[in-house]
């Protein structure tokens, strides 16, 4: 009955496996890179000509403090995960000289890949 068919080719199981497994290193790749750009502010600021932050100062996983300039005025600010707080405006304008130029994410990661000694 069947003689005029051709047969049709079956997937081979570690084929499918293989595509499986590489599926789910990808994903998981996606999440690691997502989670070290969040984790360690590897994200590129948004250039503002109103508003900037000077300086900021990582108290903790999640709490900081920033300096921001919104014009000609700045303003001490507390950030963790309860949210913004305005600390106080600042009386006299803090200006912090320019130690090093933007490094990208590759030479930032190297950078703190050498500063935690994984990087040999």
């Amino acid at each position: 009955m069947n003689a005029g068919l051709a047969p049709t080719a079956a997937v081979p199981a570690g084929g499918l496996l293989q595509l499986t497994l590489s599926l789910i290193v990808v994903v998981t790749l996606i999440f690691a890179i997502t989670w070290l750009v969040k984790r360690f502010n590897l994200s590129a600021p948004r250039a503002s000509r109103a508003m900037a932050v000077v300086d900021e100062l990582m108290l903790g996983p999640r709490e900081r403090l920033l300096i921001v300039r919104i014009g000609e005025a700045q303003v001490l600010l507390g950030v963790g995960s309860n949210g913004v707080v305005a600390l106080t405006p600042l009386q006299t304008a803090i200006s912090i000289p320019d130690s090093a130029p933007d490094l990208g994410f590759a030479a930032r990661l190297r950078e703190m890949m050498n500063r935690n000694g994984g990087g040999r």
